[in-house]
């Protein structure tokens, strides 16, 4: 097996300070949460940034700029991913007037200094990761009020196909590479028609995603299949929540696959007490130890993950990532469309008519049918 690469997330977007002790709130705090990970074992970073003023997290981009630059002097050889989910806020009269609805995302591009990756989803998700959660799990943090569970159980990760075509553009310019998180086997589909159609051309890194509540579950059979699904050059992360992590670390452990832990997904040892971040990566170290895997160095882990690497085809990407050519000219496979990079308004369907054109129409739909109708006029 290659090396076992282990991503930290210490950074807890979704709990506030005082949910767990290891929660870091002024900016050395968040810098140290860093440094610690890395001397534990952790070679990749899933970065966020916290407001020290607010406790919250930040939506100022020049925060995010602020403590990217900090972590990189810090822990220089460490790969940083930023999460995806991020929507920054505008600070300016000048920001007003430039960002808009998805542009306020697609700043995750301009980050300066850069880092290695950024979080791509593929297709608009139910991202209820309340649902996996047991009493147990959020007792004695700000979850365990109901009002805020029922908030958590809505969250939706919006992401259409002029979200992401239009990112995947912007990254390859800036020259940071997607970390692509598909959510179930079917936006995997998606990420391979972007592969196929030539939007995307590069290694494939990704987190198999089972928070449950509209993402995989924690069914063994479910991951197992996901892992048939996709090419054996990808590079797959295992990412679950709370007590459910730590069977699934050690599924991903055994299968060659790469782990994620901290207290962004989990608060607890299987011993049923908390955990800190830094405690969670010594235990999948120890995991290693007792099942003969070697822990990553930082060295390993990007010439594992291909850091820095493009291709200039699409025949080029199929190959290096292990996947079939593309498909003849008799079947002719994926189509694609060009996109401005806006937000759209949703169409929206029901079980008995899951293609909302039969109901209200898009736009466009409504238009060319006007036109078929005043032809006949």
């Amino acid at each position: 097996m290659a090396p076992l690469i282990i991503t930290a997330a210490p950074y807890g977007p979704a709990w506030l300070p005082g949910d767990a002790s290891d929660i870091p709130l002024t900016w050395d705090e968040q810098v140290q949460a860093a440094v610690d990970c890395y001397n534990a074992g952790a070679t990749m970073l899933h970065f966020h940034v916290r407001n020290p003023a607010t406790g919250m997290g930040s939506t100022n981009f020049d925060d995010y700029n602020y403590l990217m630059k900090r972590v990189k002097e810090a822990v220089p050889d460490m790969i940083i991913q930023v999460g995806g989910s991020i929507s920054f806020a505008p600070h300016t009269d000048d920001a007003k007037a430039k960002w808009l609805d998805y542009d306020t995302r697609h700043m995750l591009t301009e980050i300066d200094p850069k880092p290695e990756y950024v979080t791509v989803t593929t297709g608009t998700t139910l991202w209820d990761i309340a649902s996996m959660f047991s009493k147990e799990d959020i007792k004695g943090t700000h979850m365990d009020d109901p009002k805020v569970l029922e908030a958590w159980s809505g969250m939706v990760v919006d992401s259409t196909p002029a979200f992401y075509v239009e990112h995947l553009k912007r990254l390859r310019k800036n020259d940071i590479q997607p970390y692509f998180v598909p959510a179930h086997v079917h936006q995997w589909e998606i990420i391979e028609r972007l592969v196929r159609a030539g939007i995307y051309m590069g290694p494939l890194n990704m987190a198999l995603c089972a928070y449950g509540g509209g993402t995989l579950g924690r069914n063994p059979f479910d991951l197992m299949h996901f892992l048939e699904r996709i090419p054996q050059g990808s590079v797959n992360t295992f990412w679950s929540s709370m007590r459910g992590l730590i069977s699934i670390s050690a599924m991903s452990l055994v299968l060659g696959q790469h782990i994620r832990v901290g207290n962004e997904d989990n608060l607890w040892g299987a011993d049923g007490k908390r955990k800190t971040t830094v405690e969670q990566i010594q235990g999948v170290v120890r995991l290693c130890k007792e099942f003969g895997r070697k822990v990553a160095t930082a060295e390993e882990a990007r010439k594992i993950m291909k850091v820095g690497t493009w291709y200039n085809s699409v025949e080029e990407t199929l190959q290096n990532n292990g996947m079939p050519p593309n498909p003849t000219e008799f079947n002719p496979g994926f189509l694609t469309w060009p996109t401005d990079g806006k937000i759209k308004p949703a169409v929206l369907g029901g079980d008995s008519h899951p293609i909302a054109a039969c109901m209200i129409a898009p736009e466009p739909v409504r238009a060319a049918q006007a036109a078929l109708m005043a032809a006949r006029k």
